[in-house]
């Protein structure tokens, strides 16, 4: 390949020739060469009937506005950023843009980073729009992959080459598609239309961005069911005295039938966390991702078949688990940055028919992350007495 600096990959748009190969005279690059699969057409066709979603409760006075104004921008064009805290039914905000979509007979699409968040969302569109084919696709389950409405991972974009009239992104500073190139730009190549970028948490880079070219940023900073979102609460512990709290809690937490979410910072962590915890509570499991059943070991944990699951940050995001208690355990390691610890909050308190919960930063010492994390919750949950 003469010129290799002049080549942009058609499948990922690659312009970097450290990339670039050449095998039987033909240029490839090794950026998404372990992309390999079927990918689908523009023939799929999606009827245009009259469409609206099911809601299993009303949407609350802010996401009927930010739901209205999500219609609006799709309409005129626009790409449209959502920010807002977690547990505040940022999915249900864009099933009315949704209906329209498809009524217009265009093609819908709702990518997350993760394949348990994209399991976790399948069932939901499948109840709020029971009449709409909707499918799933993620690595090891892309045997269909057409359909009025698909969600998928962020991997799997690449089978979807200016496909989305309407394209739906998720959790945009989740890893792995946070700052990875190769998946931002199979994210761009699949879109026809325009996209809805939506996060807790998102990315000085990417709001910034939106300010620049004058695109429309909404917030968000209530929960649906109007409940201050639970603020974490610092306990500090060496050692294994860590471990003592840990016991301590859990067995607190049985008594009144709460489930416990732990987190560990590395898989390593993880798993001696929970081997240690189980000298003294057998009822209880780890998950991370490189457990090939952590599927079912979640479904499991849902099913209060455990009482404490010890995660890594496979399940930072995305899951709904009622009455869920959170502790982060070595809350002041690097890797807990103040979107991440955000995050782990989030996931306490969400169900309107059980809105709090405890979260716990237990840690060797308060991180400056830890203080900023507080400090964003904090603000937040203000807007509710403005």
């Amino acid at each position: 390949m003469g010129n290799n600096a002049l080549y942009v990959c058609p499948r990922c748009g690659n312009t970097d020739s450290r990339y670039f190969g050449v095998k039987n005279n033909q240029p490839y690059c090794r950026l998404c060469i372990s992309f390999q699969g079927r990918e689908v057409n523009n023939s799929y066709y999606v009827d245009d009937e009259e469409t609206s979603a099911s809601l299993t409760y009303p949407l609350s006075p802010e996401q009927a506005k930010i739901s209205t104004r999500l219609l609006e921008n799709f309409k005129e064009n626009k790409s449209t950023l959502v920010h807002a805290v977690c547990g505040s039914g940022k999915t249900e905000l864009v099933y009315q843009v949704v209906s329209y979509a498809l009524t217009q007979g265009l093609h819908v699409g709702f990518a997350v980073p993760r394949r348990e968040v994209a399991i976790d969302l399948f069932p939901r569109f499948i109840s709020a729009f029971p009449k709409r084919k909707s499918v799933c696709v993620y690595g090891g389950h892309t045997d269909n992959l057409t359909g009025d409405i698909i969600i998928l991972t962020t991997h799997q974009l690449y089978r979807y080459t200016n496909y989305f009239d309407l394209l739906i992104l998720d959790e945009i500073d989740a890893f792995p598609f946070k700052d990875n190139r190769l998946l931002i730009n199979l994210f761009k190549k699949s879109l026809k239309g325009s996209y809805i970028l939506m996060s807790a948490t998102p990315p000085d880079d990417i709001v910034n961005d939106f300010k620049k070219n004058n695109l429309p940023i909404l917030e968000l900073h209530t929960r649906y069911h109007r409940h201050a979102l639970p603020e974490p609460i610092n306990v500090i512990r060496i050692g294994y005295f860590k471990i003592l709290y840990l016991v301590k809690k859990i067995k607190q937490y049985k008594k009144n039938k709460k489930p416990v979410l732990i987190f560990a910072p590395t898989i390593a962590l993880a798993e001696e966390v929970y081997h240690l915890l189980r000298i003294f509570l057998k009822k209880g499991y780890f998950v991370h991702s490189k457990c090939i059943n952590r599927k079912e070991i979640i479904t499991d944990f849902k099913k209060h078949r455990y009482d404490y699951l010890v995660s890594t940050s496979v399940l930072e995001r995305g899951v709904t688990i009622k009455d869920i208690q959170v502790i982060i355990y070595n809350a002041d390691d690097s890797m807990y940055n103040k979107g991440v610890l955000i995050q782990i909050a989030g996931r306490a308190g969400r169900k309107i028919d059980a809105p709090t919960g405890d979260v716990i930063f237990l840690a060797n010492k308060v991180s400056k992350s830890m203080k900023e994390a507080i400090h964003a919750i904090q603000l937040d949950n203000a807007y509710l007495t403005r």
